[in-house]
């Protein structure tokens, strides 16, 4: 064995405040700007209504509300889980608005929504209300605007089957749930998920509109990619989630909110996007929307047309 050599020389650490990377051109959007875009604003503020648009920072929020497309974030704008890649902010919820349904479906009716899509923050403190809460927002919307498709974006209620089924039975146009994630990473970035879990209630949502006189609902799911999984990684959840008969799959790059949030990893190019949507497709779903910008409900309207599965009301 060689002998140890003891230097004298300093290592020099450079502490000086490092730029974040530039982000790549195809990661840059145009600012939200436009008369339909503050106009849909201040319908949200004289509603007393959130967007996930605004809550979660999302890149598309310009394109998507002058195209008159929102997000509607129910159950208040705390959320009760802290998961690492979320900008929604974080601590004990208000009781839940009873009157917000309601709310929800004037605004969507007064937008003229052709789809709209609706999703909560999480409320573990409460997941048969805040599955009732979906399930009147349905109601509601069918009521004020029964040419609107509808799209729930759920929290997985924490396992509990009777929410899960509540929401089943009020038969929205396609139910959504977020994986998120690769199952290692799911301790750092989806604290309070659980991987099979999400997956059973993907499954279990699949089986049981399937097993009602009007058939199967499309079912539908998002992963974020750059949290430091590898590719094999999302190739596997990829056949899981294609095991368990979901029809929709999303996939978008991670953008740290800030440095409270977890780390991002890189940056994918648009080729590696281009390479999930190949290998997802051949997987068996019906539409796979694969981007730097994409989030759950880009192009909501257009994923659920793609599926061939939902007739346009209007």
């Amino acid at each position: 064995m060689a002998p140890l050599v003891q230097s004298d020389a300093l290592i020099q650490i450079d502490l000086t405040p490092q730029k974040p990377a530039a982000k790549p051109a195809w990661l840059k959007a145009r600012a939200p700007m436009g008369e339909t875009f503050h106009a849909l604003k201040k319908l949200a503020r004289d509603l007393n209504l959130h967007t996930v648009c605004e809550s979660a920072h999302c890149p598309n929020i310009g394109e998507c509300w002058n195209h008159k497309t929102a997000t509607f974030m129910m159950l208040g704008n705390l959320c009760t889980r802290r998961c690492g890649f979320c900008a929604v902010p974080k601590g004990k919820p208000e009781p839940i608005d009873h009157g917000e349904p309601a709310r929800v479906a004037y605004a969507v009716a007064q937008l003229g929504l052709a789809h709209a899509v609706i999703t909560s923050v999480n409320r573990d403190d409460d997941n048969l209300g805040a599955a009732q809460a979906f399930v009147n927002v349905i109601t509601e919307i069918r009521t004020q605007s029964p040419g609107t498709q509808i799209e729930v974006l759920t929290p997985d209620f924490q396992g509990v089957a009777k929410a899960r089924e509540m929401v089943v039975n009020a038969r929205p146009e396609i139910l959504n749930h977020n994986i998120e994630t690769v199952p290692r990473l799911y301790r750092v970035a989806k604290s309070g998920g659980r991987y099979e879990r999400s997956l059973q209630f993907l499954a279990e949502a699949k089986r049981e509109s399937t097993a009602h006189a009007l058939g199967p609902i499309v079912t539908k799911t998002g992963i974020i990619v750059g949290m430091g999984e590898e590719m094999h990684e999302l190739l596997g959840v990829f056949r899981d989630l294609a095991d368990r008969r979901v029809d929709i799959l999303t996939i978008g790059q991670y953008l740290r909110p800030s440095r409270d949030h977890l780390p991002m990893s890189r940056f994918y190019t648009p080729d590696e996007f281009a390479f999930l949507k190949h290998e997802a497709l051949a997987m068996g779903f019906r539409h796979v929307e694969s981007g730097p910008l994409v989030r759950s409900s880009y192009h909501a309207h257009e994923q659920a047309q793609s599926t061939g599965l939902i007739v346009d009301k209007q």
